[in-house]
């Protein structure tokens, strides 16, 4: 047989050419001609023509995300889980001699994993991929303006104004300004299409953007991630709506990206945004209120929600607390901070180092990145695994961050200077250094066990159930 297939995963860098290689080998083993053409996070590779269409016996769909199907009108078509090429590729290729030819009318279709609800994995995965490089790039830039240029003052690191250096950070700076409007963006794009990417850019936007809705800081990478799905859903709903004809040109351009713009915008700004800055006020109250209680609890409650968010509103309350510290001479508080602000970043590059098979290529490549943002005091060098899989990255961040801030906060560790991570130590602001490294040490490598430990748990269970499936 000749045989067209298509291979797409959330990411678009490992399994997605995992399973382009098993079906090409396995067609080739079986005496068939089998082309594949990738959908990765490059883009398009290995095309497909017209006249390969025209000539093949049936097509294999092994997608994790939406494909166009229309080109295949007519022919045998197996529409599965990306997963299920890497598995028994062999099956795939026996199926398509009795698969069901593609109507002509259908224009798009998402793999059986899709329709049974994995929409919402997708749209989560399509935005944390493209979000990545924001993050990579504009962490590096700024870690490395910092470490090289960097000179601690009384106000935290700080950078001659005019130099090169300054001009690295704001480039850094601008990267980073982009990292949760396009997360919100690609989320809502996964699940409603273009129609949606402005709607979710904008909204993510004003999720991170405190200054709308009263906040000193914004809602951070939860706001954006809840942004991406409100936007998504919204355009997606008013997608079914039914129009006059005339106006049917201009919804995907004009009506839904007004409306859907608005909608959001209003949330945020009118509902959301009150809640936040209100919670804020609480939380900045409540730690005003601890400063003579146990120390070893102020520790664990500052490293916690340094964790929480990583940058985002929870963030920003600890974060402002200690540095008002500083000039009540109350130095031990930014201290703690210092120490769990690495944290996260330093524990999510651990865990890939120690156990790269949990991890796809692009968070492999991540990790390196998040490891290098941790050394100069970037929590969001851990956001993209924590949007990716925030029910085990989140708790292993806080569990480790509680832990690192409590030891040191407990044992004297000082910092005199508004900022985080070992560079401030090695630029002289941190007092009793060694026990400062020792408490990043702890925390980071409880956080990267903690996150190992999670997901084996998770792959274990996944493992479980399949075999279940198979019994059964």
């Amino acid at each position: 047989m000749k045989i067209v297939a298509i291979t797409a995963c959330p990411v678009g860098i490992a399994h997605t050419y995992m399973a382009a290689e098993k079906l090409s080998k396995t067609g080739a083993e079986l005496g068939h001609d089998v082309k594949v053409e990738t959908h990765g996070s490059i883009g398009i590779e290995n095309g497909l023509t017209e006249q390969e269409i025209k000539e093949a016996d049936g097509v294999i769909i092994a997608a994790d995300k939406t494909v166009d199907l229309e080109r295949f009108a007519g022919k045998r078509i197996v529409v599965v889980p990306v997963a299920d090429a890497i598995k028994q590729p062999a099956e795939l290729i026996e199926r398509v001699k009795t698969a069901p030819v593609q109507k002509a009318s259908a224009k798009t279709s998402e793999s059986k994993k899709g329709k049974d609800g994995n929409i919402v994995y997708r749209a989560l995965m399509n935005g944390v991929s493209h979000m990545i490089p924001f993050v990579v790039v504009g962490g590096l830039l700024i870690a490395l303006a910092l470490a090289i240029g960097g000179e601690p003052t009384a106000n935290g690191l700080a950078i001659p104004e005019g130099s090169i250096w300054q001009k690295v950070l704001d480039v850094g700076g601008a990267a980073f300004m982009f990292m949760v409007p396009i997360l919100a963006g690609y989320i809502a794009y996964a699940i409603a299409d273009r129609p949606a990417l402005a709607p979710g850019v904008v909204g993510g936007y004003i999720a991170a953007n405190g200054s709308f809705y009263g906040s000193e800081a914004g809602a951070g990478f939860l706001g954006g991630i809840l942004a991406g799905f409100a936007a998504g859903y919204l355009v997606r709903w008013i997608k079914t709506w039914k129009v006059p004809q005339m106006i049917q040109p201009i919804m995907p351009i004009l009506v839904i990206p007004i409306i859907s713009m608005v909608a959001i915008a209003a949330l945020f700004i009118f509902v959301v945004g009150a809640p936040i800055a209100g919670l804020m006020e609480g939380l900045t109250t409540m730690l005003q209120g601890m400063e003579g209680s146990s120390k070893i609890v102020l520790g664990l409650l500052l490293g916690a929600m340094i964790a929480f968010d990583m940058g985002g509103p929870v963030n920003k309350v600890a974060f402002l607390f200690g540095a008002s510290m500083i000039a009540e001479g109350q130095t031990g508080i930014m201290g703690a901070i210092a120490v769990a602000i690495c944290i996260p970043p330093l524990g999510m590059g651990i865990a890939t180092f120690i156990r790269k098979k949990l991890f796809v290529k692009e968070e492999q490549e991540a990790g390196k990145a998040a490891f290098m943002m941790g050394l100069v005091g970037i929590t969001e060098g851990a956001i993209p695994f924590a949007a990716g899989d925030p029910l085990r990255v989140i708790p292993a961040n806080m569990i480790g961050a509680m832990v690192g801030a409590a030891i040191a906060i407990t044992v004297g560790v000082t910092n005199n200077v508004p900022h985080g991570g070992p560079v401030v130590a090695v630029l002289g602001a941190v007092d009793n250094v060694i026990m400062f490294f020792v408490s990043v040490i702890i925390g980071s490598l409880i956080t990267a066990f903690t996150t190992i430990f999670l997901k084996e748990r998770a792959q274990r269970k996944v493992k479980q159930s399949e075999s279940l499936k198979q019994v059964g």
